[in-house]
């Protein structure tokens, strides 16, 4: 098997895995209760988050644990908004984001709020004169995805989120998902930050918010004691020690795998341009771990389903995205409606070996010209 679809999700770390079976068996108590096995299994979660706030830089109350990056999403743009409502109905976002976040600002319109789209440069970066022309009195939040899922474009949210801190009082969220354990960000001048355990050789089924401690939101479940009072339900006790250990093997030595992936993806490029039908829709700001292209005169369900014959998975966008539909990102990017209509994402992993590649092009090769005359 190759597996070239690590956007849509990847598969469990051994080591993650055998933390979440050690502690599945040994610590399998409510940490909320008051006896002893309680106590001790509170301890083991008190650490795995002391590890996760250090890796990021955070404090360990600012670490919000969710069952999803679509729910860390929900609860950063809802959150905001139903506490801060007085200070203004207005949101900014880019046209790249993840269907988690479109759909809840679309959720939000239909209670009054206004949302503004920013325009994107050549490259796919977000046109920052156009995001301080946008800037009102009543914003109260921006929120753009570091990396977007299709086209891996990554976007300077250090230099927007300067920008905000000192010249606005709005909030700004960053959608990490695609983002965390292949490229470093700091989170200084970011106030909420979305990302997935499932994205890092985790378990699907936990996730995390971070949220700036001088920050309020309101709650997306409310009930009972919890890890934070913004997130109510028994702490998962076995995920959040796999989630840290996941966290910190996916930051281990990231820079050299960047590099590796660089290039793999290098790799697959130089041999996708000689085909006179392929279009590369990532650009140089794209991290190289997602490599979009477009075949036209192929169905892009077709060709992945011929890749699938030899025991190849890509995938044809956003694994969260209707079958069927264009990229929105590739159009966005592109306003080619052909392109959009024609894209294949090949997502990469430091896992991935250069054999595995070059098996890849060979197959390729042999789908497109079996594809292209029909």
């Amino acid at each position: 098997m190759i597996y070239l679809d690590y956007s849509a999700t990847t598969m469990i770390d051994d080591e993650v895995l055998k933390s979440f079976n050690l502690v599945a068996k040994e610590y399998f108590a409510n940490s909320n209760s008051i006896h002893k096995l309680g106590i001790r299994t509170k301890e083991l979660i008190e650490e795995a988050n002391k590890q996760v706030a250090n890796e990021l830089g955070v404090s360990e109350d600012e670490i919000i644990y969710t069952s999803s990056a679509s729910e860390s999403n929900n609860m950063a743009i809802k959150g905001i908004c139903n506490k801060y409502k007085e200070k203004g109905k207005h949101i900014i976002t880019g046209p790249l984001e993840h269907s988690s976040i479109v759909a809840t600002l679309n959720y939000m319109i239909s209670l009054g709020y206004e949302v503004s789209i920013l325009k994107l440069k050549k490259d796919g970066t977000i046109d920052m004169k156009h995001l301080k022309s946008l800037i009102r009195d009543d914003t109260i939040l921006v929120t753009i995805a570091a990396v977007d899922s299709e086209l891996g474009i990554r976007q300077n949210v250090e230099e927007i989120g300067e920008y905000l801190k000192k010249n606005t009082k709005c909030f700004f969220h960053v959608d990490m998902t695609q983002c965390i354990g292949k490229d470093i960000i700091r989170l200084d001048n970011i106030d909420l930050a979305s990302f997935s355990g499932h994205k890092i050789y985790c378990f699907k089924g936990i996730a995390a918010l971070y949220k700036k401690k001088n920050i309020i939101i309101e709650p997306l479940i409310h009930g009972g004691k919890s890890t934070t009072i913004y997130r109510s339900g028994t702490p998962q006790t076995e995920l959040i020690v796999s989630f840290s250990k996941a966290l910190r093997l996916s930051l281990n030595d990231i820079e050299n795998k960047y590099k590796y992936i660089l290039k793999l993806n290098k790799m697959i490029k130089e041999d996708l341009k000689k085909y006179k039908n392929i279009s590369i829709n990532s650009t140089n700001k794209s991290i190289p771990h997602i490599l979009n292209i477009s075949i036209i005169g192929i169905k892009p369900e077709t060709f992945v389903h011929a890749l699938e014959e030899f025991d190849i998975y890509v995938s044809t966008k956003s694994a969260c995205s209707k079958s069927g539909e264009i990229s929105h990102s590739v159009m966005a990017l592109t306003k080619d409606e052909i392109r959009s209509s024609h894209s294949i994402r090949i997502s990469l992993s430091y896992r991935t070996t250069e054999e595995e590649v070059a098996q890849f092009l060979r197959l390729f090769k042999i789908c497109y010209q079996n594809l292209s005359w029909k």
